[in-house]
């Protein structure tokens, strides 16, 4: 067992596992490699020195255009959508108790899918597109809020909030492909790119738009991560020690709700990053929320930017959305919890 170094100043103590640090330290420098990488491979090819050359320099030139204004933003964007997915998932696999659970499973992605797909077909024609992640944000609300609601029988317990998720999460997909048989062919075409999942064609307003988002939402995320172990306790023993379970489980699914509607309001209905990052995560690190939710962080940062990267440079010169490849590594994973938890 790992030995904790522990941490205390006024009102306040922390233990802190050095291995896990460490670990973090490693996973943040294999980001950084990896942003390197993506910066510099595309249909022009560029060496990490002369990437490193055109950030840290004030020359203008079209080598600048590409790396700042084209591959930097779209990048970004798909690290902080992978991230956000990825730390929405580990609260919910702690509420749930189960480790199949993601933002996929409890209507969110279908939630924000269905309200984005309808605004996209009837109301961008004559508000605009920079309404669609509030419209894809309040979707994502809405599903979750209808949700706990058919679930709460004197509580909301995890095992009704799975079966009506899932249910809610298939009717939304249904009424989703409803709205795209009657909607206008070009917005169909839009709006399947939008439910692959993509970061394709970001400039710099979506990454500081969701960074602000996401920075607004960490606040309460601070405030409930220190009780999120007490959610992997039985109920009426959480109870018995006085923990608010269902006061709790509501803060955590509305930072839950809120980080994976922001998510896919900018990157698209990505699937999977919110189910395969926590596992590897908890794989790397030691028990304990902040260090798995910053892991979870970093990892689905980096899956997401992996995707972006292959679908951006292996068949050129096509560009492929991520949700693809994403979909590609996420199935099996999921083929392979299903068998893992039937025996």
């Amino acid at each position: 067992m790992d030995k904790l170094l522990t941490l205390r100043t006024l009102g306040f103590s922390r233990q802190i596992n050095p291995s896990t640090v460490l670990r973090l330290l490693l996973a943040v420098l294999i980001s950084l490699l990896l942003m390197l990488c993506s910066l510099s491979l595309g249909k022009v090819l560029l060496s990490p020195l002369e990437v490193l050359r055109i950030l840290f320099s004030s020359e203008d030139s079209s080598l600048v255009f590409i790396v700042e204004q084209l591959r930097l933003p779209r990048m970004l964007l798909a690290a902080l959508v992978g991230g956000a997915l990825a730390v929405s998932g580990v609260i919910l696999q702690s509420i749930i108790r189960n480790p199949l659970a993601s933002p996929d499973l409890l209507g969110i992605t279908s939630g924000a899918s269905a309200a984005a797909v309808f605004y996209l077909s009837f109301c961008a024609g004559a508000l605009g597109q920079h309404w669609l992640p509030m419209a894809a944000m309040l979707g994502a609300g809405l599903a979750v809020l209808a949700i706990y609601l058919l679930a709460w029988k004197q509580g909301a317990s995890p095992l009704r909030l799975v079966l009506i998720g899932v249910g809610v999460s298939a009717l939304l997909s249904a009424v989703t492909t409803f709205i795209l048989v009657f909607s206008p062919l070009t917005t169909t075409l839009s709006a399947y790119v939008w439910l692959t999942g993509s970061v394709y064609g970001a400039s710099w307003a979506q990454p500081r738009a969701l960074a602000g988002w996401l920075l607004v939402i960490l606040p309460g995320l601070l405030l409930v991560a220190r009780h999120v172990r007490v959610q992997q306790l039985d109920d009426s023993l959480a109870q018995g020690i006085g923990v608010r379970v269902q006061w709790l489980r509501v803060g955590l699914l509305l930072v839950s709700v809120a980080l994976a509607g922001a998510a896919v309001a900018w990157g698209g209905a990505m699937a999977f990053v919110g189910l395969i990052a926590p596992h590897i995560a908890k794989r790397l690190v030691a028990p304990g929320f902040a260090g798995q939710a910053a892991m979870s962080a970093l990892v689905g940062a980096n899956l997401l930017m992996l995707a972006d990267l292959a679908g951006r440079t292996l068949f050129l010169p096509l560009d492929l959305p991520a949700g693809i490849f994403v979909a590609v590594l996420g199935t099996p994973f999921f083929l392979y919890l299903l068998i893992k938890q039937r025996h």
